[in-house]
C-alpha cells in the first residue's frame, strides 16, 4: 500500500509539476498577448530608421560605383583582368543599389499609408469624442420644452412692445388731425373775409379816363402859329 501511495504520491507530483509547467507556460503567453503590437508611432520611427540606413548605403554604393569605374578606365588595355573585375563588381553593386531603390520606393509607401491611418484614427477619434459631448450637452434638452420657451419670448417680446408703445405716448389730451385742419381753414377763411371788408370802404376808382399829363402835337403846333 505505502509502495502505491509513493506511486500515486509521485504521479501527483508529477502532474503537479506539469500542470505548473503549463500553467507558467500559458502565463507566459498570455504576458506576450497582453503586450500587443507596436503602436503606430513607433512602427513610423522605425521605418524612418530603415529609410536612413537604407539611403547611407546608398550614398556607399554609388561611391564604390564610382570608385570601380575610375578602377576600370585605370588599367584599361594595360590590365584587362583588373578592368574587366572592376565592372563585374560595378554591375554588382548596381544591382544591389537598384534593389535597395525599390526597397525603399516600398517602405515610404508603408511609411506614408501608416501615417495617412494613424491621422484617419485620430480624427475619427475626436470626432466620437466631440459627437459624445454633444450627446452629453442635447442630453438635458427637450424639445417640448424649447417650443415653449421660444413661444414665452415672443410673449415677452411683444409686451415689451406694447410698454414701449405706452411709453413713448405723448401725455395730455389727444387732438384730432382733422379737426385742427378744419379750424385752421375756417380762420384762414374769416381772416379773408376780414380783407374784403375793409377793402369795401376805400373810394371807388373812377370810371372815365383821366387827362393825360403830356400836351398833344395839335396843341403844341396851334401854340407855335399864335405866336
Amino acid at each position: 500500500m505505502s509502495k502505491i501511495k509513493g506511486f500515486f504520491k509521485g504521479g501527483s507530483g508529477s502532474s503537479s509539476k506539469s500542470s505548473s509547467k503549463s500553467s507558467s507556460s500559458s502565463s507566459k503567453s498570455r504576458h506576450h498577448r497582453s503586450r500587443g503590437g507596436p503602436t503606430p508611432q513607433e512602427a513610423i520611427h522605425k521605418l524612418r530608421e530603415t529609410e536612413e540606413m537604407l539611403t547611407k548605403k546608398q550614398d556607399y554604393l554609388e561611391k564604390r560605383i564610382e570608385q570601380e569605374i575610375a578602377i576600370a578606365k585605370k588599367n584599361g588595355t594595360k590590365n584587362k583582368r583588373a578592368a574587366l573585375q572592376a565592372l563585374k563588381r560595378k554591375k554588382r553593386l548596381e544591382q544591389q543599389l537598384t534593389q535597395i531603390d525599390g526597397t525603399l520606393s516600398t517602405i515610404e509607401f508603408q511609411r506614408e499609408a501608416l501615417e495617412n491611418s494613424h491621422t484617419n484614427t485620430e480624427v475619427l477619434k475626436n470626432m466620437g469624442m466631440a459627437a459624445r459631448a454633444l450627446e452629453m450637452v442635447h442630453k438635458g434638452v427637450d424639445i417640448d420644452k424649447i417650443d415653449d420657451l421660444m413661444q414665452d419670448i415672443t410673449e415677452q417680446q411683444d409686451v415689451a412692445r406694447e410698454i414701449g408703445e405706452a411709453i413713448s405716448r405723448p401725455f395730455g389730451d389727444a387732438f384730432d388731425e382733422d379737426e385742427l385742419l378744419a379750424e385752421l381753414e375756417e380762420l384762414e377763411q374769416e381772416d379773408l373775409e376780414d380783407n374784403m371788408k375793409s377793402m369795401v370802404g376805400l373810394p371807388s376808382v373812377p370810371s372815365s379816363k383821366l387827362p393825360s399829363a403830356r400836351p398833344s402835337r395839335r396843341s403844341s403846333k396851334c401854340n407855335t402859329a399864335r405866336s
